[in-house]
């Protein structure tokens, strides 16, 4: 008991919320953990969107994010009860690292070879529901891009309440710009191929900050690249509907 006390005590002291919220100071930190939440979870929203893509209509891939907000809310909270520990899980970036590589090469492959894609959906036996299977792809994806969005909060504030409010005002801003990308992607179809040239890169991006390699690549540079990509994308389906 000791050990949850010590982890997850400082959220129930009201006292402590009572400070947090009456206090400027403290706002300003959350506003600045709001902001490295979002400037960190673009690379996340990216996921979001081309994973609800896969959903049959808008009202799906709208609640498919809604039940993945509440769920990204849980995890966040149990999370930063034990992020001190957080830098010592390495493995999960790898396996999650895998994993996007593997949704980015299927993608590709499925667009290369259609029949594959068709008679694979022919054989294919779900153990969960499409709707429920992107639910929990989503939630998978938050576990791993939640680690250096906690590692670098408690940098900022060792507070667990206010790096626990910035975090989830945070995850509320990253949804908005997941449900932007996929209006986005309605408009623009050519956006999907995008996307997921982008996951292959976030891969590697995490893979990359493993610590036997160690290299990060800036959240501005990555966003200016994303940004980049987003409005190449945009022109060349411009220039494809003049023809």
């Amino acid at each position: 008991m000791s050990l949850l006390q010590n982890l997850y005590g400082p959220f129930f002291e009201l006292e402590n919320w009572k400070t947090v919220i009456t206090s400027g100071q403290d706002w300003m930190i959350i506003l600045s953990l709001v902001l490295i939440e979002c400037l960190l979870s673009v690379d996340n929203a990216i996921v979001l969107a081309a994973q609800t893509q896969k959903l049959p209509d808008k009202v799906q891939q709208e609640k498919s994010l809604f039940y993945g907000l509440w769920g990204a809310y849980i995890f966040r909270f149990l999370l930063i009860g034990v992020g001190t520990y957080l830098i010592h899980f390495w493995e999960i970036k790898v396996i999650g690292a895998g994993y996007l590589m593997y949704l980015a090469l299927s993608h590709f492959y499925h667009m290369a070879h259609p029949i594959a894609k068709q008679k694979k959906k022919k054989e294919k036996k779900r153990i969960l529901p499409l709707f429920w299977s992107v639910v929990v792809s989503i939630e998978a994806m938050d576990i791993v891009f939640s680690i250096d969005s906690i590692l670098a909060s408690l940098a900022i504030s060792t507070n667990p309440v206010i790096v626990l409010i910035g975090g989830l005002i945070g995850i509320l801003a990253m949804r908005g710009i997941a449900e932007v990308i996929m209006k986005l992607m309605d408009i623009v179809p050519e956006l999907e191929v995008t996307a997921y040239f982008l996951i292959a890169l976030i891969a590697i991006k995490l893979f990359l900050t493993i610590p036997m390699i160690e290299i990060e690549i800036p959240a501005a540079i990555f966003g200016a690249l994303v940004l980049i990509s987003l409005v190449a994308t945009v022109v060349v389906h411009q220039f494809r509907h003049q023809k």
